[in-house]
């Protein structure tokens, strides 16, 4: 390896599954959301700077939700066949919502946007949510409320939605942002058309990358579970020995379970990109030392978790971690030979930019992160094998800085891509220059949240939604060999969804209730779904909401996705 600090940022992308996979409705609009405006704007700004590299890892689960949402735009636009996610075709269908009850649904919905970087940079668009929030206050004045108000409004939240790319480089787009009002049926199909268009091209665009090396592309797990609770639910007493766990003690069949996730996630990659990966990022970078085994198995070359996954386990081991002495967070480690290298995140650094920075002026931010990264190259100049992990939602963070992080994007590729002592670089690019790997006799089970499962088990809703889960996990296994092929390739896919991570994530008192349960419906309508393809009754539970401590809604609204629970 040169002399140079090496540098890895690794962005994930990620979107549960919103669709009910009986109606194929979206219940939540945010996967094409965040595609039009933050996988669209992550790989334009590597492609403005092919000096630059970068690692990205997409969940399977939220591929096949862009090629779906792809696939129906072009079909609405060229067949008018219908498009299920209410928003999107709200946009679309020449109708509006005339239903009091669905008019108020839309225009709530047209609001659910960064009140300071999506709403107030537009004032067309301020203006009428101004209006838009009077009106969700005083229903009865719904009689005077326009169609072209509405048109308007979500033309609008449209538009903001976009990635800043496109508004700086379309000219469909400009023109549309300079007409600024009274939209018509044709400006509507355009910004649809535009939709499209975007959706179709992010997978090849990621793809293209990834040929011409400049990108490393990663997996995630099918459905992005909890790989180590699902193996042994046990496992989460590693790093939290006092943690209450649920009635369930095992999940039934969990490492088969474990096994269908990778397996249907490396095959949906390799028919999106054309390749095998080398790498997987572990949903929620939670690791154990099963996990690992597995994913040695499955042919894994690295994978990578949280800084305090490692602290945790050099702990255990009783190999004191330490500044850049021998053991620390800026060098690779595996448990054998068998098994894929781990990264480590630095904490530290991965925070200034997914919960600082965004109130930074962009130079200075870029700036401070490249003298922090400095002080570290002249701490390693004697230990040429260090690199640094800088790992975060691709998708998240950017709503908080100015112009989606245009300028704060731009200026961090150019001036890493640049710096004389730092090389951005990839993981498989590392590996093959041989760098130092050190051995641990043992990984601590944990996520990159806190080192410990605390966001996903030990809490009463969060024990509560696994029991449910187990209870639907033991209905599968004694119904499943009944069920001709067909309907076991939907159940056991149904059975992926609720294994997700999201679900369990939302429970708990710490979630705001602005889109009161949301996700708790949605979990219990998969629970639901897959009791109704076993052919079984779903128990009257499903039907009940959950509820907290407080006597709150257990799954709140969205708080800031990927953050970390206070």
């Amino acid at each position: 390896m040169s002399g140079r600090l090496k540098v890895v940022l690794y962005w994930h992308m990620h979107q549960p599954e919103y669709r009910d996979l009986r109606s194929g409705v979206y219940h939540l609009p945010w996967t094409y959301l965040h595609a039009i405006k933050d996988y669209v704007d992550m790989a334009a700004h590597l492609e403005s700077v092919p000096e630059a590299r970068a690692v990205v890892n997409f969940a399977p689960v939220l591929l096949e939700q862009i090629e779906d949402y792809a696939a129906q735009v072009d079909a609405f636009l060229h067949n008018s066949q219908a498009i299920t996610d209410p928003l999107l075709a709200a946009l679309a269908e020449p109708a509006l919502p005339g239903h009091p009850e669905q008019r108020l649904s839309l225009i709530r919905s047209c609001l659910r946007a960064n009140e300071q970087h999506l709403i107030k940079r537009f004032p067309p668009y301020e203006r009428l949510a101004t209006y838009a929030r009077w009106v969700l206050d005083h229903p009865e004045s719904l009689v005077y409320v326009s169609d072209q108000f509405v048109a308007d409004l979500l033309m609008w939240y449209h538009l903001a939605w976009l990635g800043e790319t496109v508004r700086r480089e379309d000219a469909r787009v400009k023109t549309l942002l300079d007409k600024g009002q009274v939209f018509s049926l044709h400006d509507r199909r355009e910004l649809l058309g535009i939709i499209g268009d975007l959706l179709r091209d992010i997978i090849p665009r990621y793809r293209a990358l990834a040929e011409r090396g400049q990108v490393e592309l990663s997996v995630t797990p099918y459905a992005h579970p909890i790989m180590p609770l699902l193996i042994d639910i046990q496992s989460a007493r590693e790093a939290m020995p006092e943690a209450p766990l649920p009635h369930l003690t095992e999940y039934p069949g969990g490492e088969e379970r474990v096994r269908w996730h990778l397996e249907h996630g490396i095959r949906t990659f390799e028919r999106c990109f054309g390749m095998r990966p080398r790498g997987c990022w572990p949903s929620e970078g939670s690791v154990s030392d099963a996990t690992l085994k597995l994913l040695g198995e499955y042919g894994f070359h690295w994978t990578a978790s949280g800084e305090s996954v490692l602290r945790n386990s050099l702990k255990a081991a009783d190999m004191a971690p330490g500044g850049e002495g021998e053991n620390c967070i800026h060098k690779p480690y595996r448990l054998s030979d068998a098994q894929p290298v781990i990264f480590f995140r630095d904490d530290g650094l991965s925070d200034l930019i997914g919960f600082t920075y965004s109130g930074w002026h962009a130079d200075d931010a870029v700036a401070n992160l490249v003298s922090h990264l400095e002080n570290i190259a002249e701490a390693c100049r004697n230990e040429p094998n260090r690199m640094v992990s800088i790992i975060l939602d691709g998708e998240n963070a950017w709503e908080y800085y100015p112009e989606n992080g245009y300028h704060f994007l731009q200026a961090l590729y150019r001036k890493l891509a640049a710096h004389p002592d730092l090389e951005l670089t990839t993981y498989s690019d590392c590996l093959r220059q041989h760098c130092a790997i050190t051995t641990l006799p043992h990984i601590v089970a944990g996520s990159w949240v806190y080192g410990t499962f605390s966001t996903w088990i030990g809490e009463p809703d969060k024990n509560r939604g696994w029991d449910m889960l187990g209870d639907a996990k033991h209905r599968f296994d004694a119904v499943v060999g009944r069920l001709d092929d067909a309907h076991r390739a939907r159940a056991e896919k149904q059975l992926a969804i609720c294994e997700g991570s999201d679900w369990f994530w939302w429970f708990g008192d710490y979630n705001p209730a602005e889109s009161v349960s949301d996700f708790e419906h949605l979990y219990r309508q998969h629970l639901s779904n897959l009791y109704q393809i076993l052919g079984e009754e779903p128990p009257g539970y499903l039907s009940e909401t959950f509820t907290h401590g407080t006597g709150a809604p257990a799954m709140g609204g969205v708080m800031r996705s990927g953050q970390k629970p206070d």
